[in-house]
């Protein structure tokens, strides 16, 4: 199945951190035809709302052909993510920045693990892996 969608799950408190490289990210994989999700930059729950706000994940998890998980900063959010690609049967792309802390939970589900340096590199990257997927 070719990949139009793809889900970013990354940690709420560490989305700003990284908002050069997502925006980049989103731009560049537009380009080859993939819709990337970012899921922190659509919703916003509050504190009694976690309930509605796993479905809600899950429900655009659904709609996703690939999850790509953002784990510079471990995150329970993103390994729940992982966890219901995994169950679901998802392609996982595990991506961290070169030197951050490694999650062997994360990689144990990852189909692709990606360790970067900057935004090029993790776009080049990501969108090899995209191509051998949609062949």
């Amino acid at each position: 199945m070719p990949v139009k969608r793809a889900y970013l799950a990354i940690s709420f408190s560490d989305r700003h951190t990284l908002d050069t490289e997502i925006s980049y990210l989103v731009k560049k994989v537009k380009e080859v035809g993939v819709e990337v999700f970012v899921f922190v930059n659509h919703y916003n729950f509050k504190q009694n709302q976690e309930i509605e706000m796993m479905k809600t994940a899950f429900n655009e998890l659904d709609k996703s052909d690939l999850l790509l998980a953002e784990l510079t900063k471990k995150s329970i959010g993103v390994g729940i993510e992982i966890g219901y690609a995994y169950a679901n049967q998802k392609p996982i792309i595990y991506f961290r920045k070169k030197g951050s802390d490694y999650s062997t939970t994360a990689a144990g589900c990852a189909d692709y693990i990606i360790e970067y340096t900057d935004k090029i590199e993790w776009v080049e990257k990501l969108i090899n892996i995209i191509s051998k997927l949609n062949k």
